[in-house]
């Protein structure tokens, strides 16, 4: 198994011979709702986009995880998993095969790869997103993605996974509170799914972040107190702090999968 962390969400991850690509902020700035005073983001290392993708996995409709102007970019003919919101995205752009997922709902891709959506991020007052777990049919190796650290009692039944890509700060706005959520989160996690390695996402990697929303964020914790959590929970979990851009390879151990 093998992946690539390519700034903030955004995830190519080789497993069961496939590569699949999930959030991609590739090319462009990322603006929210055409407000770059509010907010936005520029890679200060360009991104290629990369070659030979097989499926492309998106977890919300929010620009920063259907970001536009890659999709724009990427070849419209390759196979996308995508939430209810973020399939319109894709649509609308003129993608000729989305499968779109509701919570619980499977896709298996080629034989290969299994995609499961699990509740995910609360977007606005109701609108429950997806979080995904992948399964290498031929092996049983498993990954959850949960890009703001919303945890769904429901991904209890599937663990042990072996990786969790999620938050493990916390980012806090004044009145609002956590939009992303990190630190319990992640120990949370952790407990509920035991796994071998934890990938920390969504903050940061090689980007400048400017703007209205960007001044007030107030960052809270750091992977030296989440691995200090999971010491002292007795749990074996290693977080891995990969870098941006950079292809890295988790030898994961053999053991007894009950899904």
């Amino acid at each position: 198994m093998y992946l690539t962390w390519l700034d903030s969400n955004s995830w190519l991850i080789e497993i069961g011979s496939k590569r699949i690509l999930i959030d991609p902020w590739l090319v462009g700035p990322l603006v929210f709702g055409n407000l770059p005073w509010l907010f936005k983001g520029e890679k200060l290392t360009p991104r290629p986009i990369p070659e030979n993708v097989d499926l492309i996995v998106l977890s919300q409709g929010l620009e920063d995880h259907a970001h536009p102007e890659t999709l724009k970019q990427l070849d419209k003919n390759i196979p996308v998993v995508a939430s209810p919101t973020a399939a319109k995205v894709v649509q609308e752009l003129g993608y000729s095969q989305v499968i779109t997922l509701d919570h619980g709902q499977t896709y298996s891709f080629d034989n290969s790869v299994e995609v499961r959506a699990v509740p995910g991020s609360l977007v606005g007052p109701t609108l429950v997103e997806n979080g995904y777990i992948l399964k290498d049919i031929s092996t049983g190796k498993t990954i959850y993605y949960e890009p703001h650290g919303n945890h769904s009692e429901k991904i209890k039944e599937f663990a042990p996974i072996d990786v969790v890509i999620s938050p493990i700060i916390n980012l806090n706005l004044p009145l609002v509170g956590p939009i992303i959520k990190g630190n319990e989160s992640a120990l949370q996690a952790a407990q509920w799914l035991k796994p071998q390695v934890m990938l920390p996402t969504a903050a940061g990697g090689d980007v400048d972040f400017q703007g209205l929303l960007v001044s007030l964020f107030k960052v809270e914790g750091n992977v030296e107190e989440v691995q200090s959590w999971l010491a002292k929970n007795n749990l074996a979990t290693k977080v891995m702090e990969p870098k941006p851009g950079e292809r890295f390879e988790l030898k994961l151990e053999e053991r007894v999968l009950t899904n």
